[in-house]
Formats: C-alpha cells, structure tokens, sequence
C-alpha cells in the first residue's frame, strides 16, 4: 500500500492530476470541506487514493472536524460495490465510513472520516487480546447477517485464480524459476487438496482483507472496517485467517490458537455455521489461511513488479513462514514443502506430520 506523493494545497497547485482537479471541483460548490485543506489520507495498493479535508465550521456539528474523499477512477474500481457493502456492514451493526456525498459516474465518495491510527499501528502485547475480540466480534456481525445470492461467490475457480498468482509471479517473476512438468503437476495437487478443504466449508459473507492495515482504532464501536468493496460470499473461516494469520504483524501460535479458540466459541453460540467439532474447525483454518498465504506470496511479487510498489516485499518473510508452518503439520502438503526446498536450495526440515 504505497504512499501517495506530496499533495499541493489546491487545484491551481495540482499540476497535471486531473483526477485531483476534478475532484475538488465536485467538493467546493457543496460548501461542507475546505478544498484547499486536501491532504493524503491513507495508503492502498489498488487505484483508489483518499484525501482528509478540514469540515466548514458550519458543518462540524453534523460531520465533525475532518471528513476524507475517495478518489476512485470508475474504469479500474468498482464504486456501486463499495457503496453496497457499506451499507450491509452498517445494517449489520459494523463501524464503517458514513457516506456524506457520492458521485457514482465520476468515481467520488465524500466519506466520514474514521481517523488514521490503523491496528497494526496500535497493537501491541497489552492491548492485542482485547483489540483482536472486538474484530472477530465485528465479524461475527457480518456473518450472522449472510445470505446466499447477494455477494459473488469465492468458489473453486476463484480460489484456483487466486492461487495461480503463487507460480506466476512469486516462483517466475520473484524466484526467476520455472517449474518442471512434475512440479507443476505436483503443486496443482496441492492447490486441489486446498481448495477440497476450503469449498466445502459453510459460506457466509467475507470481507476478504480483514486484517490489522483495515481496521481502524475508532473511540466508538471498534474497530472502524474499511477496504471492504471486494466481498464475497465464502468459506466462514477466511476472514478469521486474514486476521489471526496477518500477513502483516505475527503472534505466537499459542496466542492465536486461543483467539481462534474465542472466535469459534463465539460464532458457534450466535449460530454462525461454523464445524461444531473443533479440531476440524481448526484444520479449516489452517488450508484456508493458506490458500490466502500463497495467493498474497503472487499478489505482493505482482505489486512489486508490475505496479511498482516495492514496499511489500519486507512482509515476504513472515508469509513465507506461515506457508511452511503450515504446510509442514500435514502429509498431503509435503510436495509444497519440496518444491519451496527445491527452488530456495533447502535441505528439507524434520518435523511432525498430521
């Protein structure tokens, strides 16, 4: 999620940032911001960039001090999206931004701001517990309001996509590997074996990137969710890997294992469908994290090369270890084993196997 560049103060100022100049000539005849006020809000690793703007004293009352625009080009970004899991997540009782203003056509949203302190900012030992069960209560939330038809499905063909990045982009692009017809058979395998434990798992609505860079540290109804537009509707265990298997902060295990422990006990009492037994919940989580992981190992290589964005590359490492944690608990994840020994010239660790 690079940093947006420097931003002037004005649309004189704003150069050849079309995109900017329209956008503050859609906020300044509503009279709510101070245009010139525009500064970056955040971060993100798609085409949408946010803007604070300081709120009109006459309109503070209403919206408070700041509020943040959306700038999202319609041809690359899909607004509609974004406005129609807003508003499932409000119904069900999630903290997400209140939309102030909207322009669909242009790609505009004039947004409540949910400040800028991000959970991966602000965990911490002491605070970790309590900041990760207002998350998995949040979500808990989202999933109790589920329906079937509502969302696009995260089924075997998205799954296999998502996945097919790993190959792509981390081994061809990042390693400069090519694998040879038996490795390939051999981690299309693995992707099976994956996506046979994660399909069958009840389906419920997922956010799909729930983790510490899009909640927010709000001083009511924590957290504030964001970066939601690309729900789906799948496994029930996915958001709860996104954000106890982070890609971007690590725990010990022994620390997950209980919070995960927490989430099912809890989404089990306010009947979401998750496994009644467990250890079979567990497993779930663990093929469903990595699915997730090898999808992201592609996804932060891509953002590299193709976009640029080379700032993902320092949180390899902690994904890449979950992958082979992972991978090396169970036997029918062994040949994802050799084939990361193979390609990083590994000799191959000894360990116990489920």
């Amino acid at each position: 999620m690079s940093l947006l560049p420097n931003l002037p103060s004005g649309a004189a100022d704003a150069g050849a940032d079309s995109r900017l100049i329209l956008l503050l000539d859609w906020l300044r005849p509503q009279g709510v911001v101070d245009a010139d006020s525009a500064r970056p809000a955040s971060a993100d690793a798609s085409f949408r960039r946010y803007f604070r703007f300081d709120v009109l004293p006459a309109h503070q009352a209403a919206h408070g001090a700041t509020l943040v625009a959306m700038d999202a080009p319609p041809e690359r970004e899909n607004v509609p999206a974004f406005l129609q899991v807003d508003a499932m997540l409000a119904e069900a009782g999630v903290h997400v931004p209140a939309i102030v203003a909207q322009d669909v056509e242009r790609g505009f949203l004039l947004l409540s701001d949910l400040g800028s302190t991000t959970y991966l900012q602000a965990l911490n030992h002491d605070n970790a517990a309590a900041l990760y069960a207002q998350a998995l209560h949040a979500l808990v939330k989202f999933q109790q309001s589920s329906q079937a038809g509502v969302l696009p499905e995260f089924d075997r063909a998205f799954m296999l996509r998502e996945m097919n990045l790993f190959p792509e982009w981390y081994i061809g692009k990042h390693l400069n590997a090519e694998l040879t017809e038996a490795q390939s058979a051999e981690l299309q395998k693995v992707f099976d074996t994956i996506i046979g434990h994660c399909l069958p798992q009840p389906q419920v609505y997922m956010h799909r990137d729930f983790h510490s860079r899009n909640l927010m540290l709000v001083d009511d109804n924590n957290p504030g969710v964001i970066d939601f537009q690309d729900a789906v509707y799948g496994p029930v265990t996915y958001d709860a890997a996104s954000l106890l298997r982070d890609c971007y902060v690590q725990w010990d295990e022994e620390l997950v294992l209980d919070w995960v422990i927490r989430y099912w006990q809890h989404a089990k009492s306010a009947g979401v469908p998750v496994h009644k037994d467990f250890d079979a919940f567990y497993k779930d989580f663990e093929y469903m994290a990595l699915q997730r992981h090898l999808k992201v190992l592609g996804l932060f290589c891509r953002l590299n090369y193709r976009d640029g964005k080379d700032v993902y590359l320092g949180d390899l490492p902690i994904v890449m270890d979950y992958v082979r944690k992972t991978a090396n608990r169970y036997r029918d994840l062994k040949p994802l084993i050799k084939l990361l020994d193979a390609l990083e010239n590994r000799q191959p660790a000894v360990g116990y196997t489920f």
